[in-house]
């Protein structure tokens, strides 16, 4: 066994992950709906070639080998066989059919959700997340090393080194700060003027505006793309190309040009991964917390920034052909920055946005570590909104049937984009003391910020694990002081309360 016979392997098995990359796209942007029978079998037909590969001899005989021989292995095929070593642990007692049986299930699952959100009713869905829940259950005693319950499994799956232990603290200290906050502006705070928000914008207009502020941003067309779907996503197949999608509303243009934003984050990350990982499982980003900090950093933290929309909103009123024109710039922002409750999470502002991703892991952690009955989970959800938010949804679509993650398997994904949202912060915070911010977004020319992020950040992929990379670029363990006060400078200055 030598480096190149071992790295020849590690690409085939990459090459096999981008085939099925390339149908998840299809499959969400296009295909027609008949066909989820077929595409189920032939996604679960190459998920089982993939897996057996990164489970089979050549692997195997690596990982005895390098094992015993790491001088043996340049610098980055050492990075890269750490990582493939890791997967191999994870992954190979499990039988291939059972892995296979479980990625042909997700296509059905994506199929349920689609018509029970039609119906407007989980039971429609339910069968399908039972049993991805089933082999999930399955699947954890394999996957388990020194995890103390099968929730931080799956979370380390998302989340390397997270546990629910932490993630209790964090979400309880960013939960209590929220909730202060949005008491205090509704005590003391000036609602923003927002009845301009629901003027008509066509998908054309929306897209000529967003597009160009992407590239601004860093997004690179050329290595990307931009296609319709239901629920936003970035796929990356490799560096040169990371595609994103979105979902157009012409009555409500902020869902579409911020969600083009932070997809655009994405895919910038993926775009900037150093070339040396290419073919590899290093070639994609760190963990979903970071590459959320990445997406969030785009959408939120700069597009809450008050310089940012300065800059922009002269662009956005030429691309709406003088909708806008009788909205001065600050009734504009801050407009943009209103807070209330609201059902829906991709939809919901940056600051009760986080509340809806503890819903979700407080959920998800009843599934796994409880045993939660699934047919309650209408009702769970619909408490913890009532609790939380003080709203209630009146049916299954504007509840538990919104988000697409369960129906693709990715359970323990959820917390990702609430630390995704406290890295931001605290890259941000790191960020200021380097980058005069404020003035690179009243400029031309905003490679000062993406060039910092790609030095501490994107340049790295899955090569350092996310506490590695978040101590390496800020100097600090994640924190949530640093995003509750991020909000606070945002939402007093909007609010116009006194500090």
């Amino acid at each position: 066994m030598n480096e190149q016979q071992f790295l020849k392997e590690v690409k085939e098995i990459d090459l096999l992950n981008q085939s099925l990359g390339l149908l998840e796209w299809d499959s969400q942007t296009g295909m027609p709906e008949g066909s989820n029978e077929f595409r189920g079998e032939v996604v679960g037909y190459i998920n089982k070639l993939a897996f057996e590969k990164s489970t089979g001899p050549i692997i195997q005989e690596a990982v005895t080998f390098f094992s015993e021989h790491p001088e043996k292995l340049s610098e980055v095929g050492g990075e890269v066989f750490k990582e493939i070593k890791e997967e191999f642990e994870r992954n190979h007692r499990i039988p291939a059919e059972r892995m296979q049986a479980y990625h042909g299930e997700i296509s059905n699952a994506h199929a349920a959700w689609l018509q029970a959100r039609a119906d407007q009713d989980f039971a429609g869905m339910k069968p399908s997340i039972s049993r991805l829940v089933s082999y999930l259950r399955e699947f954890i005693p394999y996957w388990q090393k020194d995890e103390k319950t099968p929730y931080d499994v799956l979370l380390n799956q998302y989340e390397p080194g997270l546990t629910v232990e932490k993630l209790d603290q964090l979400f309880a200290e960013l939960k209590t700060g929220i909730i202060e906050l949005r008491k205090e502006l509704a005590e003391k705070g000036t609602p923003p003027r927002t009845d301009f928000l629901n003027r008509k914008v066509s998908k054309e207009q929306q897209r000529t505006f967003v597009t160009r502020v992407a590239e601004q941003l860093g997004y690179d067309f050329s290595k990307g793309r931009l296609d319709d779907t239901v629920h936003p996503f970035m796929l990356d197949l490799n560096r040169n190309d990371a595609r994103i999608t979105t979902r157009w509303d012409e009555q409500n243009f902020s869902m579409a040009v911020f969600g083009v934003i932070h997809e655009a984050g994405h895919g910038i990350y993926e775009q900037n991964i150093d070339s040396k990982y290419d073919y590899t499982p290093l070639s994609t980003g760190a963990s979903m917390g970071i590459h959320e900090s990445q997406s969030l950093f785009n959408e939120i933290i700069l597009g809450s920034n008050r310089n940012f929309w300065q800059k922009q909103y002269p662009l956005f009123q030429k691309c709406t052909e003088g909708t806008f024109d009788d909205i001065d710039f600050d009734t504009f922002y801050k407009g943009l920055k209103e807070t209330k409750s609201s059902l829906i999470r991709i939809e919901a502002d940056s600051l009760t946005y986080p509340l809806h991703i503890i819903i979700r892991y407080e959920i998800e952690k009843m599934i796994f570590n409880d045993a939660v009955d699934l047919e309650q989970l209408p009702a769970i959800w619909a408490d913890k909104y009532e609790e939380y938010l003080g709203i209630r949804p009146q049916n299954d679509l504007e509840g538990v049937l919104q988000d697409v993650h369960w129906s693709g398997g990715s359970f323990g994904y959820f917390p990702s984009y609430a630390l995704g949202y406290m890295y931001a912060a605290q890259l941000n915070h790191a960020l200021q003391q380097e980058v005069a911010v404020d003035e690179v977004l009243l400029s031309d020319d905003y490679s000062p910020i993406y060039n910092w992020m790609t030095e501490k950040i994107h340049r790295y992929g899955a090569s350092k694990k996310p506490n590695e990379l978040i101590v390496g670029a800020t100097g600090e363990e994640l924190k949530a002081s640093y995003l509750l006060d991020y909000m606070k400078s945002v939402y007093f200055d909007v609010y116009q309360v006194e500090k």
